[in-house]
């Protein structure tokens, strides 16, 4: 399954590094664009230009952990639909130029469901695309929380899953966790 992953789900480090160990042990192939990209190094640098470069430098690695995540959007594929927010049109010509069926984001409002399945996507909140996999591979998905949890508290999060998952606004998954 391949899913476009916005860039409001790469800003936030611990989601960003929950979503991409699964897409690492193979439970989806992420993609993105060079805008999506840029959009993540953006929101960073309005915290300061230090988080700026500390993004800059996340992508670039980002980029070499998966190197054919990366796709064209040329601005071309859904010219004509009217978006809510056409700001966002990108995500979705990412999506159709990696032949992807999902985008992953916390802004669902921006891709309306009907507009979406006319264009054999879905757009799915990162809670419920997270517990779709958890549902289907609930050991690796624990595996991953519990490591992006143990870096959290190794660079001073000293924060409890529970914690973590509130923070990443993941709620349904951690009913699922915690149950």
């Amino acid at each position: 399954m391949r899913a476009v992953l916005d860039a409001n789900v790469l800003f936030p480090t611990i989601l960003r590094e929950v979503l991409t160990d699964l897409a690492a042990v193979g439970l989806f192939q992420p993609l993105w664009s060079d805008r999506i990209l840029e959009e993540w190094r953006h929101a960073a640098g309005r915290l300061g230009p230090d988080q700026h470069s500390v993004a800059g430098a996340e992508v670039a690695l980002l980029r070499l952990r998966f190197p054919g995540a990366c796709v064209a959007a040329d601005g071309q594929e859904v010219i004509d639909l009217d978006f809510p927010d056409p700001a966002d049109r990108h995500v979705v010509e990412a999506a159709l130029a990696g032949g992807a069926t999902l985008i992953v984001t916390a802004n669902l409002r921006d891709f309306p469901q009907r507009m979406m399945a006319g264009l054999g996507l879905r757009a799915l909140h990162p809670d419920a695309f997270l517990l779709d996999l958890h549902r289907d591979h609930p050991d690796t998905v624990a595996r991953a929380l519990q490591d992006a949890c143990a870096k959290a508290a190794a660079i001073g999060g000293g924060m409890t899953m529970a914690d973590m998952l509130r923070r990443c606004r993941l709620p349904r998954l951690a009913r699922a966790v915690k149950g």
